[in-house]
């Protein structure tokens, strides 16, 4: 794990994506180009749109309990998908089926201070919890990340839920670093304000 981050490396999201620290979904998934994901997503579209701050107002325009606009850009051998305002990416629905055969993981939180971080791996849930409680968690191999995730900058004693403000600030940037430890994929200042992302509009599974 030398190399790996953790939550004081993704101080930048607050200082320059505010809006999208608040309600966000960024998921990773391992195996798939980004037009693959689309369509095995069942998004329509194809639009091209550079940037995540760019991602903002179209998420905005489309978003119904329906569908969710999706954004999703190449890195190495891995697809990053980024939605604001969305949650399809730690829908157990449409992520369970994608997941046969390779890995994603995906986090994510709305603005009622809602999170959940994912680990799907060949059609299992291996792990999933909240992140400001992380001492709870569930799946198929619940503490198997023990160590990573208070590398990551997890808290996995009990907690009360308004005790440490300055805590519940670090969660955004202690899901980013424990992504990165289970996808090898650190997400940059640079990949955030260059990246191209292939757009369109998915339906919501019903479960």
């Amino acid at each position: 794990m030398t190399g790996m981050t953790t939550a004081t490396d993704y101080a930048w999201l607050e200082d320059g994506y505010e809006l999208l620290m608040e309600a966000y979904c960024l998921t990773l998934v391992r195996g798939l180009t980004p037009a693959e994901l689309l369509r095995e997503l069942g998004a329509e579209g194809g639009q091209r749109i550079t940037g995540v701050d760019a991602l903002g107002e179209p998420s905005y325009e489309v978003h119904t309990p329906f569908q969710l606009f999706v954004g999703a850009t190449a890195i190495r051998d891995w697809t990053l998908m980024v939605e604001c305002n969305g949650y399809l990416g730690v829908t157990d629905e449409a992520m369970l089926p994608l997941s046969r055969g390779r890995r994603i993981v995906s986090h994510f939180l709305n603005v009622n201070a809602v999170d959940r971080f994912c680990w799907y791996e060949d059609g299992d849930l291996r792990l999933h919890f909240e992140p400001l409680f992380a001492d709870t968690r569930y799946g198929s191999h619940p503490d198997e990340l023990v160590a990573e995730m208070r590398e990551s900058g997890f808290d996995l004693s009990e907690r009360d839920e308004d005790d440490d403000n300055d805590y519940y600030a670090s969660l955004t940037g202690a899901s980013f670093a424990l992504a990165h430890r289970l996808t090898g994929i650190r997400l940059t200042p640079e990949l955030f304000a260059g990246a191209e992302f292939l757009c369109g509009v998915a339906p919501v599974p019903r479960g």
